[in-house]
């Protein structure tokens, strides 16, 4: 067997189990059956792994407190986006459904108000369009005047 195979094994030897692929642990096993010194190599990296998994760790108090209360933190910021989320979510079919509804009513209103105006139908169909479109772009001003529209406004945003 070359050195390079053997480097190959090597560095199976020192990758999870849970990421190899069947075929290479079965080639890995042959592998081990046969060579003496990659046998040796597994039983002293399993060694090395047990007596790393004995070791106990320990935090500092201070920065579980801090890690605990950033995790809180961003949950209650997720579940605020996913509130907001579902608001927005409600809101959108409501206004179509709105929308589809009022806007003939609304052109019926306008098509009788220049009528009875005297007012040319190009000039009433204007006043027509920016009835539906002002709104809109007031209140996308408004938001973009603010920072956002789907964000919440704390000091500092996370990128996820």
């Amino acid at each position: 067997m070359t050195q390079s195979s053997h480097q190959e094994m090597r560095r199976l030897i020192a990758t999870s189990a849970d990421e190899l692929s069947e075929a290479q642990q079965a080639m890995l096993q042959a592998h081990l059956q046969d060579c003496g010194s990659c046998r040796d190599y597994a039983a002293a990296t399993a060694e090395i792994v047990r007596a790393l998994r004995g070791v106990p760790l320990a935090a500092d108090p201070r920065l579980v407190r801090n890690t605990q209360a950033c995790v809180r933190a961003r949950a209650v910021a997720l579940r605020k986006k996913q509130q907001w989320l579902r608001l927005v979510a409600l809101a959108c079919p409501s206004v179509g459904l709105s929308a589809a509804i009022t806007t003939p009513l609304v052109w019926r209103a306008f098509q009788w108000i220049g009528t009875y105006a005297g007012l040319s139908r190009l000039l009433w169909q204007v006043g027509f369009a920016f009835y539906w479109v002002v709104p809109g772009l007031l209140v996308s001003v408004l938001l973009l005047l603010r920072g956002t529209h789907l964000a919440d406004s704390g000091p500092s945003q996370e990128s996820s």
